[in-house]
């Protein structure tokens, strides 16, 4: 069927061009490099066979001039491990993660009940550094009275031990051994 201008109207029924539809046929297969981590294209790339029959594959000879060169691809800013290792790109494709906030929470320690520890919490610093002083001064009272006691426990055993002090006598002489021989030579 014709239309005024002469052309024919079914090919005005077809459908538009779909970019698409070309390159919907099948799956690439895809290597990745062996130095650089970058994506290999068929009839890309070089293969390269080491003497224990392992198999390296390159995409270009920038990359593998490199690999004999035994350089690191970790060291090197364009390879993906690099880029992957300084987290390079990833701003695009993830977001931040948000780090979740620690709440804190107030347990009991042992020997002392939560209403003990919100009650030193709230006082105010005044009052804080006066029950501090305040048990400074106690715990110093308490240490001066157990030395008393000791050195008046010292005093009695000293005056209880006087009478009895005789030569002092070391393990052998003690035992019974003979007395050494002082020399009398000099």
């Amino acid at each position: 069927m014709r239309c005024k201008s002469g052309r024919d109207t079914l090919t005005q029924q077809l459908i538009p061009f779909d970019p698409t539809f070309a390159f919907n046929t099948t799956n690439m297969r895809t290597y990745d490099d062996s130095f650089s981590g970058q994506r290999i294209y068929p009839g890309k790339g070089k293969l390269y066979v080491r003497g224990d029959s392992k198999i390296f594959r390159f995409q270009n000879g920038k990359s593998e001039s490199l690999f004999l060169q035994r350089k690191n691809p970790r060291r090197i800013s364009w390879t993906v491990l690099y880029r992957r290792q300084h987290r390079k790109g990833i701003s695009e494709e993830v977001a931040k993660k948000r780090t979740r906030r620690t709440v804190k929470a107030q347990r009991a320690i042992v020997g002392a009940s939560l209403d003990v520890i919100k009650e030193k919490r709230s006082m105010r610093p005044e009052a804080r550094s006066a029950a501090r002083a305040a048990a400074i001064k106690e715990s110093k009272d308490k240490k001066a009275e157990a030395n008393a006691a000791k050195k008046a426990e010292k005093a009695k055993n000293a005056a209880a031990g006087k009478g009895q002090t005789g030569r002092i006598v070391g393990k052998q002489g003690a035992k019974g051994s003979a007395p050494k021989v002082k020399a009398t030579t000099r």
